[in-house]
């Protein structure tokens, strides 16, 4: 393998890696705070660029029949939940929250159907119509048994993913799609060509990490969030509300979901089901990251591209084999330093 060929494989390896940064940031971030693993996350990405597809061609986007099956059945869950408690009379503040709110951006994606949208507005449509599809997702499925052990959790995950990707065939169909990128500038450095799109999906998820970084690093209302995940009895007392630090996080999932089909859908062709597997890709790359550190976990999913790109160069067969055995190895030794952690502590004491 020659000089030019390795850079040319490590261009590829790194734009497949940016994909997967800001999947993997998303899953950090809900897992920090809530202890859930979220597997849809890349179904929400999937969304995003489908959403964005639909709104190029003045097409009724599939989304606005998810927020608007989530929003009825996260209402009907919340009336049951105040009738049990017998305080109905917090329903109209549950009936704006969970359905008067998420319903205004499926209004005005009704509004604007058969209209094509400049470039600006199409892509503020999608985040807003992406923004409620993660918190009504964690009133319906997860904030009911939010004190299940994480494994119960995972499973609820799985589950979720399946049910959001069925409703995806149904309301974008199996056809695959790419929404128009964002740029059509390219950058020369050398022999090496770098794509406009895929520097700002490198530069979206620089921001992303830093910030997230400072702000549940440096910030007290970050480590509010964060402490609800250690422990929710502990964080009530001192009077962080865990059923709001939830909301938040899944909020701020929903807009890099959004942001990262927006950028991810003009690179690669996503259908129904494609955001499983980009989903799992930045699983992979969480863990190699701890599941702690937004940096690491970002840098674990850039090693995930390399890999990627640089197995596909000997056997493409092989590409997927590599990625997902890389967990094996991973979880083998963080499992070795643990043990070897606890062993130390003993013998201090």
């Amino acid at each position: 393998m020659t000089i030019e060929l390795a850079l040319l494989l490590a261009q590829d390896g790194i734009a497949n890696g940016a994909i997967y940064v800001l999947v993997a940031v998303g899953i950090v971030l809900v897992f920090l705070v809530t202890r859930i693993i979220f597997v849809p996350f890349g179904d929400l990405v999937a969304y995003a660029s489908l959403t964005l597809a639909s709104l190029e061609v003045g097409k009724p986007a599939g989304t606005l029949w998810l927020v608007t099956l989530l929003a009825a059945l996260t209402l009907a869950s919340e009336t049951i939940s105040l009738f049990r408690r017998k305080a109905l009379h917090r329903w109209p503040r549950a009936a704006l929250l969970w359905f008067a709110l998420p319903m205004l951006p499926v209004a005005l994606g009704w509004v604007t159907a058969g209209k094509i949208l400049p470039p600006p507005a199409r892509v503020v449509l999608t985040i807003a119509l992406m923004l409620p599809v993660a918190p009504l997702c964690y009133r319906l499925a997860f904030r009911p048994i939010a004190n299940a052990p994480v494994l119960v959790l995972l499973m609820v995950a799985v589950v979720l993913h399946f049910a959001l990707s069925g409703v995806a065939l149904i309301a974008f169909g199996p056809e695959g799609e790419r929404p128009q990128p964002l740029t059509s500038a390219v950058f020369e450095l050398g022999n090496m060509i770098f794509p406009g799109q895929t520097l700002l999906m490198l530069g979206a998820s620089a921001l992303a990490v830093l910030a997230l970084a400072l702000f549940f690093g440096a910030t007290i209302t970050g480590r509010a969030l964060r402490a609800t995940a250690v422990n929710r009895v502990g964080a009530r007392l001192v009077g962080i509300r865990p059923d709001v630090a939830g909301n938040a996080a899944f909020l701020i999932a929903s807009a890099l979901a959004a942001i990262s089909g927006v950028l991810i859908g003009p690179v690669t062709t996503l259908f129904y089901d494609s955001g499983f597997v980009i989903g799992l890709k930045a699983f992979v790359g969480a863990i190699i990251g701890g599941l702690v550190s937004y940096p690491a976990a970002a840098l674990g999913a850039l090693f995930v591209g390399l890999l990627e790109s640089f197995t596909a160069f000997w056997n493409s067969a092989l590409k997927e084999v590599a990625v997902f055995a890389l967990l094996v190895p991973v979880l083998i030794l963080r499992s070795a330093l643990q043990r070897g952690g606890d062993e130390a502590e003993e013998d201090e004491l």
